[in-house]
């Protein structure tokens, strides 16, 4: 297929564990030169020097100041930015009546108002290179699946993906989203430690029989950011492995007791 991304300068937050490391590493094995942005800039310098052109940014997506300072870097090195992947989040894993204000602010600021921030502050950049913009949104967003503060969150970033693809497709940049379902990266640790085969319980309600693996994010990553998906824009692709299709356990459970 060749190097797609050979010479673009493509930002990613979230990069320094999870689907975000994976798709700096896909992108830069595409030809791409990384700004892998965290706000862990140990775990982002991990992922960065493991990269043949890439820069290590630590910052908090939900402070402009130091979106600002990222994007400074980023100018002072390549001058130009092609594609920002907006990947950050965070989850408050908690019931609805439980959630308190810093938690609900804290999951809307760095899920929904740090892609706002950052693709604000980078607009002149993504519109000189008639560029893209890609965000990981959730299947939370379409469905409710509990997490409410996330996914509100996710749910507004699916329609700031639409608004961005409207108000500026007419200068050449396109902007669209993915919806994950389970994916299986580090940050199931924590409840792998206390439930160990919640990963068994959950893989039930994907019809392909699997969870998902953080390539199947970068593949669909990979080719809306790509020349292949020049005319998609405003779109929102879900990689769920079938669970938003229809309800299979729930199916077997009526029929069997009809």
């Amino acid at each position: 297929m060749g190097r797609r991304f050979e010479g673009r300068v493509v930002l990613v937050t979230g990069a320094g564990s999870g689907i975000g490391a994976r798709l700096a590493e896909r992108f830069a094995g595409e030809g791409a030169r990384l700004a892998v942005l965290d706000v862990d800039e140990e775990r982002a310098r991990a992922v960065a020097q493991a990269l043949p052109d890439a820069v290590a940014i630590g910052a908090d997506v939900s402070s402009r100041e130091q979106v600002k300072d990222a994007l400074a870097v980023v100018r002072e090195r390549w001058d130009r930015l092609d594609v920002v992947v907006n990947n950050a989040a965070t989850c408050a894993d908690v019931p609805f009546e439980a959630v308190s204000d810093e938690e609900w602010e804290r999951d809307l600021a760095v899920d929904l108002s740090g892609p706002y921030r950052l693709v604000q502050e980078a607009l002149p950049d993504l519109l000189a290179a008639r560029g893209v913009v890609l965000s990981i949104a959730s299947v939370n967003g379409l469905t409710h699946l509990g997490n409410d503060a996330y996914s509100a969150a996710k749910a507004g970033l699916m329609a700031l993906t639409r608004g961005l693809a409207v108000s500026y497709g007419s200068q050449g940049l396109r902007a669209n989203a993915i919806a994950p379902g389970t994916i299986v990266t580090p940050i199931w640790d924590e409840r792998l430690a206390r439930d160990p085969h919640v990963l068994d319980t959950a893989t039930r309600w994907y019809p392909l029989g699997r969870l998902g693996r953080p390539d199947d994010v970068a593949n669909a990553a990979l080719f809306l950011c790509s020349e292949e998906a020049s005319w998609i824009t405003g779109t929102t692709l879900v990689v769920d492995g079938g669970l938003l299709a229809g309800n299979a356990v729930m199916m077997h459970d009526i029929t069997a007791q009809s």
